[in-house]
């Protein structure tokens, strides 16, 4: 509930309680769940009776999807289940409205408008706020039209294609510390974006907020311009405006020309990583030959520390809403449940769509037996974990073996560092699915591929990389850097 709460999803929650006349009498698993879950939830409640459980659970639906979405819960007392009652007496109620779509004020779209046009450095950041409100089009037409920079967040990519050629993902640290005005479609100025803050912003940077929440407005930074709304109107308001002032920003600016040149530099040294042949493979070479078989519609899972970070930077989304990860809350173990709703819907709606769920070794642990479920429902997934035996990094077998003489391994291992080459696939294989381990680059391809045409079963695809495998050099930790 936590989770998606931070993410602004839409969740219902229904838990079953202890009985109503069992309360402060030390019931099974007694626990105040209603006032627990108010810390996490829009709204918490427990019908009063049979009969309001209708109404209830209308306010929990509207309240999920109404204003910024989040998680609601209803609790249900044990003895609810076997309660009857008077099909008369029941206050039914109709389903609510779809949500209102708001648009901003006029003047704070044209005094937006006013900035845009009379910036030297522009940058659009497009938030998963953004996916969520389905204005890829609306967005999209305002990045061809005006001849915008864009830089997507985590669960953004997709909104406008990864490889538009107005996507400045490879130069994001650039694009961020020197834009002199910016665009928050649905984005939050949070621990993602470095808060707004100098120096990964410039001091006098100014913000036009884009958000259909109110309290969200100003957060961190006071913005030069407040656009409240659903994301999708406000931008084709904002689109509007520019078409009447006639406005287009340069291509041939100094700004496009550094950051061309940064995204260049950036590619050419993610690429010389990708082609490395040493063994054991690092974590550019196992993207670049994944990325190389992966089909354009297949919806992405990724948890984990690099794994997550540097996957973001070398898979590419192609299309909204196609990709899941720790999000906002930086979540670890949601991975395999994320995987299996998405495989739920596929398989109902497009049985032919794959998703693969791209996870750290650590990330796997914390719900690696979800496989079975996996299994037992036969979803369309392919699991690939990129196993370096650590967190950010471990120890091969050699150096294991040789630090085991030193004593216990309670006494002397790193607390970071895991078994060295586990085999996770074992796991896929003992409920039915299909496992692969994977050492060279032509093992991962002959893997992926076999996984890819398989249709009956799930796959897992464990890949061992170099235990000290490492993004590029960086300044920042991962909390507060950017991946470019």
């Amino acid at each position: 509930m936590a989770n998606a709460n931070m993410n602004c999803w839409p969740l219902i929650v229904i838990g079953g309680s202890s009985d109503r006349n069992q309360e402060i009498m030390g019931a099974f698993q007694e626990f105040p769940q209603v006032e627990a879950c108010r810390l996490y939830s829009k709204f918490s409640a427990r019908p009063s009776s049979l009969e309001a459980i209708p109404a209830v659970i209308e306010k929990a639906v509207r309240c999920s999807i109404y204003g910024r979405p989040g998680a609601c819960y209803v609790d249900m007392p044990g003895d609810f289940v076997n309660l009857q009652v008077n099909k008369s007496s029941v206050k039914y109620v109709k389903c609510c409205l779809p949500p209102p779509v708001c648009t901003a004020e006029h003047s704070a779209v044209s005094e937006a408008a006013s900035i845009l046009a009379h910036s030297k450095q522009p940058l659009l950041i497009i938030g998963k706020g953004a996916a969520y409100s389905r204005a890829e089009n609306s967005i999209r037409k305002l990045v061809d039209q005006c001849g915008l920079p864009f830089l997507p967040t985590p669960m953004g990519k997709g909104v406008v294609p990864d490889n538009h050629p107005n996507c400045v993902a490879a130069a994001r640290s650039r694009a961020l510390q020197h834009a002199d005005v910016i665009i928050l479609f649905g984005a939050r100025l949070n621990w993602i974006l470095h808060f707004g803050l100098p120096p990964r912003f410039r001091p006098d940077v100014k913000i036009i907020q884009v958000d259909i929440c109110a309290e969200e407005l100003g957060n961190n930074v006071r913005p030069a311009a407040n656009l409240l709304g659903d994301i999708n109107a406000v931008t084709e308001q904002l689109l509007e405006q520019l078409v009447l002032m006639e406005w287009k920003y340069p291509s041939y600016s100094e700004w496009w020309k550094g950051l061309r040149e940064k995204m260049k530099s950036n590619e050419e040294t993610s690429k010389a990583l990708a082609l490395q042949k040493s063994l054991p493979m690092n974590y550019y070479t196992v993207f670049h030959h994944v990325r190389e078989l992966l089909p354009r519609d297949y919806i992405l899972v990724s948890e984990g520390a690099n794994t997550m970070d540097i996957g973001r930077t070398m898979l590419s989304n192609y299309h909204p809403r196609h990709r899941l990860d720790a999000g906002t809350f930086g979540t670890m173990g949601v991975g395999l449940g994320f995987a299996i709703a998405a495989a739920v819907v596929a398989k109902d709606q497009t049985p032919e769509q794959r998703v693969i769920c791209v996870e750290g070794d650590s990330a796997f642990g914390f719900s690696g037996m979800e496989v079975e479920t996996i299994c037992r429902y036969n979803l369309p997934v392919v699991i690939i974990v990129v196993n370096n035996n650590g967190i950010y990094s471990g120890l091969d077998a050699d150096t294991w073996k040789e630090m085991l003489k030193s004593g216990e391994p309670t006494a002397c291992a790193p607390p970071v560092c895991l078994l060295p080459n586990s085999h996770y696939e074992q796991i896929m294989s003992a409920f039915g699915g299909k496992g692969y381990f994977v050492k060279t680059p032509e093992e991962l391809q002959n893997a992926l591929k076999a996984s890819l045409a398989e249709k009956q079963v799930p796959s897992l695809i464990n890949v061992m990389i170099n235990p000290q495998s490492d993004r590029k050099q960086q300044d920042f930790h991962w909390l507060t850097r950017s991946n470019l």
